[in-house]
C-alpha cells in the first residue's frame, strides 16, 4: 500500500510549511523583513494504464489513464518582496527605502551583501555602519564636530559642521537592484547575498528609474501580515492532521487485510 509513504511526504511538506510560517510570525517586528511562503510540487506518478492506449482494432482509445501520484515535495521558499510600512523614528541615521532597492554593505572579507534594514549608526571613526558594525557603501566618514546629518531622498549625505550654517556634502548612498529579488540568499542579521538565481547587482542612485527613494528618520517595518499568517498556520495544521489520519486509515486497512489472510 502506497498510502503510507504518500501521506508521510504530505506530513513532511506541511511541517516545512509550518516552519516557514513560524519564521514569518517570529519576525513580524523585524526591520525590513520580507515574509516567505513555501511552494510545493507533486512527485512522480506511477502509470498503471496509459492515456490513449488502444482498446480495439477499430481505433478506439482510452480517454483517460490510471496515474497514481507518489506524494509531494517542497520546491522552495518564495520571499515576498512587497513594501513594508514606514515607521517614523526621528533618528537622523535611520533610513527607509520607499520602492525597489537594497543598501549595499561592505563585509570584512571584501564581499558585498545587501539589506533593507536602514537602522544605521556611526562608529568610532565616524563611518556609517550597520548594527553589526559593517560599513555601508560607499564608505562615508562624518566629521567629528558635525552637529547634524541630512540624507536626502536621492541619497546625498550632507553635514552641518560646527557653527557653519552651510552644509558640506560628504557623499551619496547607492542602492542595488536585482532582476530576481526572490533568488537572493538570506544570511541572517537582515542581510542578503546575491546568487546566480538573483543575477548580479545593478547599482544606482536613489530616485533613478526603477530605483526607490530614501526617507530619513524612518524605518521600513516587516511586511508580515499576521492575520494571513495565522490563517495559513491553521490551514497547514489541518492538512497535517488529514495526512496523519490517512496514515492511520491505511494502517487499519492493512491490519484488516492481514487478519483476513
Amino acid at each position: 500500500m502506497k498510502a503510507l509513504g504518500i501521506a508521510a511526504t504530505g506530513m513532511m511538506a506541511q511541517q516545512t510549511n509550518v516552519d516557514v510560517i513560524s519564521n514569518n510570525i517570529a519576525n513580524a517586528s523585524t526591520t525590513g523583513f520580507k515574509s516567505a511562503r513555501a511552494s510545493f510540487q507533486d512527485l512522480l506518478y506511477e502509470n498503471l494504464e496509459r492515456e490513449g492506449a488502444p482498446t480495439s482494432d477499430q481505433g478506439t482509445y482510452l480517454p483517460v489513464g490510471i496515474d497514481v501520484g507518489l506524494g509531494v515535495r517542497t520546491a522552495g521558499t518564495v520571499r515576498l518582496n512587497t513594501q513594508g510600512g514606514l515607521t517614523q523614528t526621528e533618528n537622523q541615521m535611520d533610513l527607509a527605502i520607499e520602492g525597489r532597492g537594497y543598501f549595499v554593505v561592505n563585509m570584512p572579507d571584501g564581499n558585498s551583501v545587501y539589506t533593507r534594514d536602514g537602522s544605521f549608526r556611526l562608529n568610532a571613526e565616524g563611518q556609517i555602519v550597520t548594527q553589526q558594525g559593517y560599513e555601508v557603501n560607499p564608505g562615508v566618514v562624518v566629521p567629528e564636530d558635525t552637529t547634524q546629518v541630512e540624507i536626502g531622498e536621492t541619497g546625498i549625505i550632507s553635514a552641518f559642521i560646527g557653527n557653519d550654517p552651510t552644509p558640506v556634502q560628504l557623499g551619496q548612498l547607492t542602492l542595488a537592484t536585482f532582476i530576481n529579488d526572490a533568488g537572493m540568499r538570506p544570511l541572517g542579521n537582515n542581510l542578503l547575498a546575491s546568487t546566480v538565481a538573483s543575477g548580479d547587482a545593478t547599482l544606482g542612485a536613489p530616485g533613478d528609474p526603477a530605483v526607490g527613494i530614501l526617507r530619513q528618520g524612518y524605518l521600513e517595518a516587516s511586511n508580515v501580515n499576521i492575520i494571513q499568517q495565522i490563517t495559513d498556520l491553521i490551514a497547514a495544521q489541518r492538512a497535517y492532521e488529514m495526512n496523519s489520519k490517512t496514515i492511520e486509515t491505511a494502517d487499519q486497512m492493512m491490519t484488516t487485510a492481514n487478519q483476513i489472510r
